[in-house]
């Protein structure tokens, strides 16, 4: 008796199988599938936004880039060691500066490497 359970239970389901591999999906590719397109759709507002944030400062970055880019790598390769120097400030006037950190009390290596104590 239980076989003939079994064997029912295992006849009608598998027609709803063979459907899903009819369309060339399993289960699990199918709820993959409807996952991600209901997080596409949760995106969708929040990617329109963003486009229209590209085409509203786009054209103004590429020009920025035209017009800073080459002074930008001459700095750039002039400056060995970032981590010596304080964030950016921008004075009342405009001007940018970037101050030297002050040195601090670490001992300094000798000729040979060696850290004086």
């Amino acid at each position: 008796m239980k076989r003939l359970i079994l064997i029912a239970c295992l006849t009608c389901s598998t027609p709803a199988m063979a459907q899903d591999e009819r369309d060339g999906l399993s289960l699990m590719e199918r709820g993959a599938q409807m996952l991600m397109e209901g997080l596409m759709q949760q995106m969708e507002p929040a990617l329109e936004d963003f486009q229209e944030l590209a085409d509203e400062y786009g054209p103004a970055l590429r020009d920025f880039t035209a017009q800073m880019g080459p002074a930008l790598r001459d700095l750039l390769e002039q400056v060995e060691d970032w981590s010596v120097y304080e964030p950016p400030e921008i004075l009342d006037n405009g001007d940018i500066i970037i101050r030297r950190k002050l040195p601090t009390d670490t001992p300094k290596p000798d000729e040979e490497g060696q850290i004086e104590l």
